[in-house]
């Protein structure tokens, strides 16, 4: 029993390790955003960290890959469970942080395909902690299935293969797209609540001084059931079932002041550059798109800029470039979540994504 309860701990271990690494390694900019959320000044005040979260979070993703494949085939136990427990005991922290002072509500544990709220982080973490801890106490029962040269070879052929992997989504887009803005989408309608959606279901505390001391009736109709002989001294409400909210909620075009969202969203033929911050931009790239654009103008796309700088970084982005489109201002967390390229370059239908490429691959853009 204690064999099958080891060779179980061990394969849940091993899998939710490489299934967690691959989802983060499929978009490691996305999870350098999460680090940068925890480095902020009021979370752990890290910022000296800020400009090495992108490194870091390929490093970890990889690290997290390669050690459950270690696990899974018995390469370097003791190692492969110390290095484990190391970095459940970072992330435990982390969530436990997150979860208790309310700091950063999504841990990007599996980045944008599966959201979980800070305490189930937690939970997840501790049950892995547990799992882990239990198979160091018991590490003589983990069996080798293979020989050590086969093993070496596995670890290694998996150690090169997410390399590689990871350098195609940094030079290209992630492989699979789990955000809102993914190919298909109509924003408008993403933007909408939909008759359909489930109402806020709200819990009232109603709190009363009797008589007898003080007390309190919880319904959740909202209507004060005003007991007999007693006093409300006040009010305390929770949701039950939070507000339906839209995949898209935080979304908008604006230039001089003036929203131009619905205007530009209605737009046949448009071209967007996606720039969330000239700053750090990859300057090269917007050689690249110039020509895409001037193409595009040729037939007939109107072509836009989206970016989070301000007019001055724009206006020395247009001498340096030559760059002949108009920029719209648009939230910063907004652009970053539309597309991990900084440029990047998109085509939209009346406000559907038809296509979004990194300004490595802009030139493949198919015009009509």
């Amino acid at each position: 029993m204690k064999q099958v309860a080891v060779g179980f701990s061990r394969v849940f271990v091993g899998v939710l390790f490489i299934i967690s690494g691959l989802i983060k390694l499929n978009d490691p900019i996305g999870f350098s955003f999460k680090l940068q959320d925890y480095f902020a000044p009021d979370v752990l005040n890290l910022e000296f960290l800020v400009p090495y979260a992108l490194l870091m979070a390929i490093v970890l993703v990889l690290v997290e890959v390669v050690l459950g494949v270690m696990l899974l085939v018995g390469y370097a136990t003791q190692f492969t469970l110390w290095s484990l427990l190391s970095m459940i005991v970072f992330f435990t922290f982390l969530t436990f942080y997150s979860a208790y002072f309310e700091k950063v509500t999504d841990c990007g544990c599996f980045g944008d395909a599966l959201k979980l709220t800070p305490w189930q982080s937690f939970t997840k973490d501790v049950v892995l902690l547990l799992l882990i801890a239990f198979l160091l106490a018991t590490k003589d029962r983990i069996t080798s299935w293979w020989s050590p040269n086969v093993r070496s070879i596995i670890v290694l052929v998996a150690t090169v293969m997410s390399l590689a992997f990871g350098y195609h989504v940094l030079m290209h887009l992630p492989a699979v797209d789990f955000r809102p803005y993914k190919i298909g989408v109509n924003i408008t309608d993403a933007m909408e609540t939909p008759h359909d959606a489930p109402a806020p279901i709200i819990e009232y505390r109603w709190q009363y001084l009797g008589p007898e001391g003080p007390f309190e009736v919880v319904n959740t109709t909202g209507q004060d059931p005003k007991p007999e002989g007693a006093q409300r001294v006040g009010v305390a409400t929770q949701f039950l079932r939070a507000p339906y909210e839209p995949p898209i909620h935080d979304f908008s075009m604006e230039r001089d002041g003036i929203d131009h969202t619905q205007e530009l969203l209605s737009i046949p033929k448009l071209i967007v550059v996606v720039a969330y911050n000239l700053a750090v931009s990859e300057m090269e790239g917007f050689t690249t798109i110039n020509k895409v654009a001037a193409e595009a103008q040729q037939k007939g796309y109107q072509v836009i800029g989206l970016s989070a700088s301000g007019p001055d970084a724009v206006s020395m982005l247009k001498e340096k470039f030559d760059v002949a489109f108009d920029f719209y201002f648009c939230d910063m967390t907004a652009l970053k979540t539309i597309v991990r390229s900084n440029p990047a370059v998109m085509e939209w239908h009346s406000g559907t994504i038809k296509q979004k490429l990194h300004w490595n691959d802009a030139l493949e853009l198919k015009l009509q």
